[in-house]
């Protein structure tokens, strides 16, 4: 199954999922990550069940749903964790930007503060012009 074609099925069969009552495939996005594998236990122990409790192997209606279901919740999941990485790699790398801007300012102003008089006279005369 590609991604594309679970969430039409999805939508195309109004999937509902068991979460406090009963919330939509849209809903998934606005739960946590540990809600969502909540969501994942369960529906994997019934998968499990199914499983066990058949003797053939023949997917009803209910397995293909199932196995959507399972398929939906790994998806949001992992865009969820790489989305939280990628958060995470920004704010690292705005700190240490940031960092480095600070840095190269604090040794601008050191470089000025060791010219002579003479040379920042020079300069401000320059800037005079």
């Amino acid at each position: 199954m590609t991604t594309e074609n679970i969430f039409e099925i999805a939508t195309k069969t109004k999937i509902r999922f068991q979460f406090k009552g009963l919330i939509s495939t849209e809903d998934l996005w606005d739960l946590s990550v540990e809600n969502l594998d909540s969501i994942f236990k369960t529906l994997n122990s019934q998968l499990k069940q199914v499983k066990e409790e058949s003797l053939l192997n023949s997917k009803t209606k209910e397995d293909k749903e199932l196995d959507v279901k399972i398929e939906l919740v790994r998806y949001i999941v992992s865009t969820k964790l790489a989305e939280k990485e990628a958060q995470f790699k920004a704010k690292a790398q705005k700190e240490q930007k940031q960092k480095i801007q600070e840095i190269l300012f604090t040794k601008q102003n050191q470089e000025l503060e060791n010219k002579s008089v003479k040379e920042l006279q020079a300069m401000l005369g320059q800037l005079d012009k």
